[in-house]
C-alpha cells in the first residue's frame, strides 16, 4: 500500500497544468499530492458525477467509458496521462481501473486558485498570503473548498473572495458579533471555537450552536438586511477571516440562492419538495401555506439536523428576506433549498 505517501516531485512536475506553477505554489500543491492505490476493477468516478476533483493516473491502466459505451484506455506515464482524467464537470465519462493503478487527486478549485495566484503580482498575493503561514493558509482554504457550500460558487468568485478577505486575530471571551447590532461582515473561522447564543425575552441565554474551524457565521443579517439575531463569542484564542457586506453580496449571495416563482414552487412541491416557513410560529399559524413545516429563522441552526438532506425545500417568509437567509444557511450545509421569490406578500 502507498496511500498516504506524497507523489514524487519529478512525477508531479510532468503533470499539466501543475508544471506551470512557480516554485512556491508548486510546493504548496506538492504538499497535497498524495498517492492513492486503486485495485483492478474499481470505479474511480462515474458519468454524471460532480466531484470537483482533478485526477491524474500515475501508474497502471484505466478505461474511460462515455454514455454511448465507447471506451478509451489510458496508461500511466503516457502523454495523455499527464493531463487530468476526463476533467469536465459533471463527469462525461466513467473511469475504471483495468489493472492495479496509482492516482493522485486535487481539489479543482484549489489548483485553479494556485494557478491564478501564479499570474498575479506579488503585492496582490501577499495581501492574503504571508511567508510565515502560507502552508497554513492553504490548509484553511482546502477545508473551505471541501464544504458543500462552495460547490455552488463559481471559481472566479472564490478566488476574489480569498483575495478580499481580511485576517482578524481574536481572543477567548471576545464578542465578535452582538445580537441587535447591524450586520457588517461575513466570518469564517480559520482557527478556534466560538459559541452562538440568543437572548430570550426573559433575559436567559439560549445556546444555538458551537462553531469550529471552517464554520461560517454572520450571513443572516447580511442577507435579510436586518439586525444581528444572535451573539457570537469566542471560546478560545483564534483567527477569523472576514468579508465585507458588499463583497459578500457580490461574490457569495446570488450563487448560493435559488429563486423560484409561486408556480415553479407549486410544481416542485407536486414533484416531492416540501414547504418550509421560517417565520415565527404565530405568523405560520395565521397565514402559513397548507402542509408546510415551520422552523423560525433564529431556530434553524438548532433544528437543522431534523431536516432530511435528500429532501428539497421551498423556503418562504413574507418578503423573501428571512427566507433567503434561511436558504443560504441550508445550502451552506449541503441541502437543496429554494427561495419563494417575493415571499407571501409578493404573490
Amino acid at each position: 500500500m502507498t496511500d498516504g505517501k506524497l507523489v514524487d516531485k519529478t512525477v508531479l512536475k510532468s503533470l499539466v497544468p501543475a508544471n506551470a506553477l512557480n516554485a512556491e505554489n508548486f510546493q504548496e500543491l506538492a504538499n497535497k499530492a498524495m498517492i492513492e492505490d486503486v485495485a483492478a476493477g474499481r470505479t474511480i468516478f462515474k458519468n454524471g458525477d460532480l466531484d470537483r476533483k482533478t485526477i491524474y493516473l500515475l501508474e497502471g491502466q484505466m478505461t474511460l467509458t462515455d454514455a454511448t459505451g465507447h471506451s478509451t484506455s489510458i496508461t500511466g506515464g503516457s502523454d495523455v496521462a499527464k493531463h487530468p482524467l476526463a476533467n469536465q464537470q459533471p463527469r462525461q465519462q466513467s473511469a475504471k481501473a483495468r489493472t492495479d493503478c496509482r492516482i493522485t487527486r486535487f481539489d479543482s478549485d484549489l489548483l485553479d486558485i494556485l494557478l491564478t495566484w501564479d499570474q498575479l503580482s506579488g503585492i496582490e498575493v501577499n495581501e492574503i498570503r504571508h511567508e510565515d503561514n502560507a502552508s497554513d493558509d492553504v490548509d484553511w482554504m482546502t477545508r473551505i473548498l471541501q464544504s458543500q457550500a462552495f460547490l455552488q460558487i463559481p471559481p472566479a468568485n472564490i478566488q476574489a473572495m480569498f483575495m478580499r478577505m481580511q485576517e482578524v486575530p481574536v481572543r477567548a471571551t471576545q464578542t465578535v458579533i452582538r445580537q441587535g447590532e447591524d450586520g457588517d461582515y461575513y466570518y469564517i473561522i480559520k482557527h478556534g471555537k466560538a459559541k452562538v447564543t440568543r437572548a430570550s425575552k426573559t433575559g436567559t441565554e439560549l445556546t444555538l450552536a458551537t462553531l469550529k474551524d471552517g464554520d461560517a457565521f454572520g450571513e443572516e443579517a447580511l442577507l435579510s438586511e436586518a439586525k444581528r439575531n444572535a451573539t457570537v463569542t469566542m471560546e478560545n484564542d483564534g483567527v477569523l477571516m472576514r468579508l465585507s457586506k458588499d463583497d459578500f453580496n457580490a461574490l457569495l449571495k446570488e450563487p448560493m440562492l435559488n429563486w423560484v416563482t409561486k408556480d415553479e414552487a407549486i410544481e416542485r412541491v407536486k414533484a416531492g419538495a416540501k414547504w418550509l416557513d421560517v417565520r415565527l410560529e404565530s405568523e405560520h399559524a395565521n397565514t402559513g401555506v397548507k402542509d408546510s413545516m415551520n422552523i423560525p429563522l433564529f431556530m434553524l441552526r438548532i433544528k437543522v439536523d431534523a431536516l432530511d438532506p435528500k429532501q428539497q425545500y421551498i423556503v418562504y417568509c413574507d418578503s423573501g428576506r428571512r427566507s433567503s437567509a434561511a436558504a443560504f444557511l441550508l445550502n451552506e450545509r449541503g441541502f437543496h433549498a429554494y427561495v419563494l421569490k417575493g415571499g407571501l406578500v409578493g404573490q
